[in-house]
């Protein structure tokens, strides 16, 4: 893979936002497209989906991107019930990887841009349009993640 095929590569990451130099999100990527995020300098994969239905999930991601060079961290949030302990440990592994270049997906990049938009709102004091920008750019949330939200946002 050359280098100059990369962007393209990461581009094409099912629901790929590029959130800052050191933070992108994405859906579920492929096997080549984590050579791509590997190629690309990342350092940390955070995976929010689950490892049990091979529509969204690969074989051994956590053997894949460790055999690529990057740390793997899995916390996985059932999409019909996301706790405060899965936010809470999802704020772990985000104040963890500060300072490293993090990709960060679930299956569609919608439990990500939710947990992320919290982040930002809860632990980096974002007005609360603003750090839900990427979320409201993907998906509206049903009634058990709006009422989610709503909840943590009154913590």
């Amino acid at each position: 893979m050359t280098t100059a095929a990369i962007p393209g590569i990461l581009c094409a990451i099912y629901n790929y936002r590029p959130v800052s130099p050191e933070l992108a999100t994405s859906g579920q990527p492929r096997e080549s497209e984590l050579a791509a995020i590997a190629a690309a300098s990342y350092e940390v994969v955070v995976n929010l989906a689950l490892h049990d239905d091979p529509r969204y999930s690969l074989a051994d991601e956590a053997g894949t991107v460790r055999s690529l060079g990057m740390d793997y961290i899995h916390i996985p949030v059932q999409f019909a019930s996301p706790t405060a302990a899965d936010l809470a440990t999802f704020f772990q592994a985000m104040d963890r990887c500060e300072g490293s270049k993090t990709w960060i997906h679930c299956a569609a990049n919608m439990r990500v841009s939710a947990f992320l938009g919290l982040y930002r709102a809860l632990r980096q004091g974002w007005d609360v349009e603003r750090a839900f920008e990427l979320m409201n750019d993907l998906w509206k949330p049903d009634e058990i993640w709006s009422a989610f939200i709503a909840a943590q946002l009154r913590r």
